[in-house]
């Protein structure tokens, strides 16, 4: 796809709480990346939801707000939702989930990496090698059911599980071809299925469905794991996974987990992904005991901003865009391994200002490394 003018329109979702803070730190990292890899303008334009807005206004996600993430180029998310701040039914308020279903974005991608200078969370020292995908289908499976769950008589709930041939193909040929671009750099090239296939029927019918695409990638491995064997080893030896695709509930719960491995949700980037439009957000929720007090740890935004880069780079065919990416990563790498500045969250002292000013200065650094 080519540009159609000079400039990329970002459709900007601060959120709530430390959404609020992450955020800006975000756009002058990227503003300040982008220019030095020469790549295109990008245009920020905000705009309102969430749960204090709703508070607000009475409407947690705009019609302009969807029509605005509809007619962008991507979209760049901070956090939303607030403990207090609920529907009348008393279910969270969760944008995140509407723009989901809206805009199709089927394919919730982890990167789950660990970044030298972070503190190791398991003793064994291959801990350091962690670098895999978790990829959760996000548009059925358990998550079907909401809106749509049923009580009878006070005594009984039930909620659907609803998995497809077409939302499991497509999933599945997007982690294969996650493996097949992590190949090229030096990654084993496998997809492992995770399932509860002997259990539940419609498990089963994933995993059928996932050997039925895999045979289609025969320049590719693949293999199979249930999600408690997998949650285990995730814990025992997560050094040794590539890409994993699962459902959209065992993907949430696992997220999380393997985000734990890296030292939390403060390094845990992510993208939602869909023919047409990607979403683009740190993996954290608004965190209400620290909000207000600048001392969030803006990197996972910094990470999920490189993602957008690279597709978008991808998407219009702009490399320099990728180029961003890696001095984005870089910075962020660089600012870490050489302790210019440590994020509270790790025993440090920086806060979200400190942190995005050394990550910014680390640029220049990321740049000869790339070079």
């Amino acid at each position: 796809m080519t540009m159609k003018n000079d400039t990329l329109t970002i459709a900007v979702l601060p959120g709530d709480g430390i959404g609020r803070e992450v955020m800006p730190a975000c756009l002058a990292l990227v503003n300040a990346a982008t220019t030095m890899a020469g790549a295109p303008a990008l245009a920020f334009e905000t705009h309102n939801a969430g749960a204090q807005y709703y508070a607000e206004s009475g409407d947690a996600l705009p019609s302009s707000t969807l029509e605005a993430c509809r007619k962008s180029d991507a979209i760049l998310f901070g956090a939303m939702g607030w403990p207090d701040i609920r529907f009348p039914d008393g279910t969270e308020i969760i944008p995140q989930l509407d723009l989901r279903m809206e805009l199709g974005l089927f394919a919730g991608v982890r990167p789950i990496r660990w970044f030298p200078g972070l503190p190791r969370v398991l003793t064994d020292p291959r801990a350091e090698q962690i670098d895999f995908v978790l990829v959760r289908e996000q548009t059925e499976g358990l998550f079907y059911a909401r809106g749509r769950g049923e009580i009878r008589n006070d005594e009984e709930a039930y909620d659907t599980m609803q998995i497809t041939r077409s939302g499991t193909e497509r999933v599945t040929e997007f982690a294969f071809d996650i493996a097949r671009q992590r190949k090229r750099r030096g990654k084993p090239g496998n997809v492992t299925c995770v399932d509860k296939a002997n259990v539940f029927q419609s498990m089963a019918f994933f995993r059928k469905v996932f050997d039925e695409v895999a045979d289609r990638h025969p320049d590719l491995t693949k293999d199979h794991a249930y999600v408690d064997a997998l949650a285990l080893n995730m814990v025992k030896k997560p050094w040794t996974f590539d890409v994993l695709v699962t459902e959209n509930m065992f993907g949430d719960i696992l997220s999380d987990l393997a985000a734990g491995l890296i030292g939390g949700m403060g390094m845990a980037p992510s993208a939602d992904i869909g023919n047409k439009h990607g979403l683009f957000q740190p993996a954290h929720g608004t965190a209400p005991d620290i909000a207000g007090k600048g001392c969030a740890n803006p990197s996972a935004m910094f990470l999920s901003a490189a993602m957008m880069l690279d597709w978008l780079a991808a998407k219009f065919d702009q490399p320099t865009l990728a180029d961003a990416a890696r001095l984005m990563e870089g910075a962020v790498e660089h600012t870490l391994s050489t302790k210019l500045a440590i994020p509270m969250e790790y025993g440090g002292n920086a806060n979200c200002a400190e942190m995005t000013r050394s990550v910014i200065s680390s640029l220049s650094a990321a740049r000869k490394e790339v070079a």
